[in-house]
């Protein structure tokens, strides 16, 4: 839900010193990302899939759905017989700004990554954010792809919106990887939420951030418009219920941060939810199969420092979406 887009404090700072925050925790993911110039054109008009594509060998290309045109990346070879990461990013983000954690599993597996509905490269900064909205644009991007299925990985807002697919889409989802979000609003700390609820495009004015913004969008001066939608999207409660996290058919991985915007209380639930917890394995000492649900607490590491550390996520994710048994020690 908050990527890079909240200073850690509880009540914001002057403009001034909230700006220096963002524009430094900005800088932090722009600089995995290798951004390239501000293009002027298509700043101006509305992005085609020639003018879209990264720096990169991604194809991209543009679904048409209720309204908006969503833009998504694709990174490798769908007909591989490989299923397909879904990666889906956080807010004030774009798929771009995922590469650190797009480019590690392209070795095993394609990837496709999305630009969240108002987002990016694509369309629809005008209507309202919500987590059932960019499930479904994210299940109209498989569709339009032909992915029968997909394993997903969901960075805060992308978190909670992967979260929302498996439960409305539960055929179109494998495993699930929950990072740094939550499957209700009060998942996140308050002070957390007070914050986000006292920011204003001018906090943003000058910074990479809302310059990204404006070099990707089709609706460059919407800028604004995106900060009261992710104010709005934090200020609206919402809950899957524990029976529908419950009925979620596929595997989840659950990684937060120990100084994470997200609550200890609330990881470990969703953990339990998914599975987690087996009284039985804890018992015995050792796992004999791969675990239904698993969770990873990081050490001094907050809700936007957690993308700096791709390498250890990746290697995580990695064996739970391979489905590996944690080995036993020697001499066992």
């Amino acid at each position: 839900m908050l990527p890079h887009r909240y200073p850690h404090t509880a009540i914001i700072p002057a403009p001034s010193t909230a700006l220096q925050a963002l524009t430094a925790c900005f800088a932090l993911l722009a600089s995995a990302t290798a951004l390239t110039a501000p293009e002027t054109a298509q700043a101006q008009t509305a992005p085609t899939a020639e003018t879209a594509t990264p720096a990169s060998t991604a194809k991209s290309d543009f679904v048409a759905v209720e309204g908006a045109r969503i833009h998504y990346q694709v990174h490798g070879d769908l007909a591989s017989g490989k299923t397909p990461l879904l990666i889906l990013h956080g807010a004030f983000m774009s798929a771009d700004a995922m590469k650190p954690l797009i480019d590690p599993f392209l070795a095993a597996r394609p990837v496709i990554a999305i630009d969240a509905r108002g987002h990016g490269r694509s369309g629809g900064v005008d209507g309202k954010l919500s987590y059932d909205r960019m499930a479904d644009d994210a299940a109209a991007v498989l569709a339009k792809l032909g992915v029968k299925q997909a394993d997903v990985l969901g960075y805060s807002m992308g978190g909670s919106t992967a979260v929302a697919l498996a439960v409305k889409h539960p055929g179109k989802v494998g495993k699930q990887v929950i990072l740094s979000a939550t499957s209700r609003l009060d998942g996140w700390y308050p002070e957390v939420l007070a914050g986000i609820a006292k920011l204003t495009p001018e906090i943003f004015a000058g910074s990479p951030m809302e310059s990204e913004y404006k070099r990707l969008s089709p609706e460059p001066n919407g800028f604004p418009k995106l900060v009261e939608n992710i104010k709005a999207i934090d200020a609206t409660p919402f809950v899957f219920p524990d029976e529908a996290i419950r009925a979620i058919p596929g595997k989840t991985m659950v990684i937060i941060g120990d100084a994470d915007g997200v609550t200890l209380d609330h990881a470990i639930q969703l953990f339990k939810l998914r599975g987690g917890g087996d009284v039985a394995a804890a018992t015995q000492g050792f796992l004999t199969a791969a675990p239904k649900a698993r969770l990873a607490i990081l050490p001094a590491t907050s809700h936007i420092g957690i993308m700096t550390e791709a390498p250890a996520i990746t290697a995580m994710a990695t064996a739970f979406l391979d489905d590996k048994v944690p080995p036993m020690p020697a001499g066992f």
